[in-house]
């Protein structure tokens, strides 16, 4: 069995809305949980070993937009939302992975040492990570707090504009280049997170936020859960341009398993194979190389192919690739190794 390591779930969130809705995170993230795409039950059949477990606060008031009768759909940018009450829920969730470490269930590490050392000793190793930084002054006041309690990766924005920059919205067929980049406060990030070694992640950014990222931060480019442009022309998808930038910078793209993003028609239809989402390795591995590709699957954050069903069902990806006549060498690349080359990189 490979092991892996992910580039994105929101398991953290499903947690968070559980024990508003009276359940016991610890409890939900033990035991087998229903419809969830991670608990340590189906992580354990999956080999799945660790990831970025996001901390994401939702917008209370969107939707997504609905496909004319061509399968086209152009869903606004969600709303700006305010820093307090997003401060407020950036904790919370980050109270629950603090409280999951603490029990022994997680393992929130700083380093790829310490990723090694959890996996070692079979506990599930995580990044933590945001993803859109509203609960993030726009003077970086909170930055340094949540850091010392284990933050190493950010996504400046959600498909949102925040102070920092501006998020693609979720568009089929659609450009990313849909709007400004970074703003004043978003370079002062990238540069804080250069410095303390925080991964920038840009997988919901615009292309212009895109390019201002390469041009200001001196870190490999990473996106953790995006996909390829010229397969499936989303917003969310990455230009073979895009690409060759993360190729140049000796960074890395995860290849998100949310349907829509996958399709070349951009449905969500669960119905999605496995050899779609080969064919997205694919080009990915021709235009970034086999050291740029990773996993960011999305869990318990989209709708995935119902081949994978949840993350006990990852061997059946790692089958696509062997059949599709990658190495075993290279598979390992794709399932963690890449992911560790490129944390080794960047953090401190």
């Amino acid at each position: 069995m490979q092991t892996i390591f992910d580039g994105h779930n929101d398991l953290l969130l499903r947690l968070w809305n559980g024990e508003k809705a009276g359940r016991d995170p610890l409890k939900e993230f033990a035991a087998a949980t229903g419809a969830a795409h991670i608990d340590l039950k189906k992580a354990a059949e999956g080999g799945l070993v660790g990831g970025f477990c996001a901390i994401y606060v939702p917008s209370g008031d969107f939707s997504f937009g609905k496909p004319d009768a061509r399968g086209h759909f152009m869903t606004p940018a969600a709303a700006p939302i305010e820093r307090a009450p997003s401060l407020e829920v950036t904790m919370a969730q980050m109270d629950i992975a603090c409280r999951l470490d603490r029990a022994g269930l997680l393992k929130i590490c700083r380093t790829v040492d310490e990723l090694e050392a959890a996996i070692e000793a079979g506990t599930f190793a995580a990044i933590a990570h945001i993803e859109g930084a509203e609960g993030i002054g726009a003077d970086l006041s909170g930055l340094y707090t949540l850091y010392a309690t284990g933050l190493r990766s950010i996504g400046p924005v959600w498909s949102r504009n925040n102070v920092f920059g501006h998020g693609v919205p979720f568009a089929y067929p659609s450009s990313p280049d849909t709007g400004p980049g970074l703003t004043d406060a978003g370079r002062a990030l990238v540069k804080a997170c250069n410095e303390m070694g925080i991964l920038i992640d840009l997988s919901h950014i615009t292309e212009q936020g895109f390019w201002d990222v390469a041009k200001h931060s001196t870190a490999p480019l990473v996106a953790t859960h995006s996909n390829v442009h010229a397969i499936t022309p989303s917003a969310r998808n990455l230009t073979d341009k895009q690409l060759a930038a993360i190729k140049e910078s000796n960074g890395v793209v995860g290849l998100n398993f949310a349907v829509a993003f996958l399709r070349e028609d951009g449905q969500e239809r669960a119905d999605t194979g496995i050899t779609t989402m080969i064919r997205h390795i694919d080009h990915m591995v021709e235009q970034v190389g086999i050291d740029g590709v990773a996993l960011g699957s999305d869990f318990d954050g989209a709708m995935i192919p119902a081949e994978i069903g949840s993350s006990a069902g990852l061997q059946k990806l790692v089958a696509g690739l062997q059949s599709a006549g990658y190495a075993e060498a290279d598979i390992k690349k794709i399932c963690r190794e890449n992911w560790f080359r490129v944390l080794r990189l960047t953090l401190r």
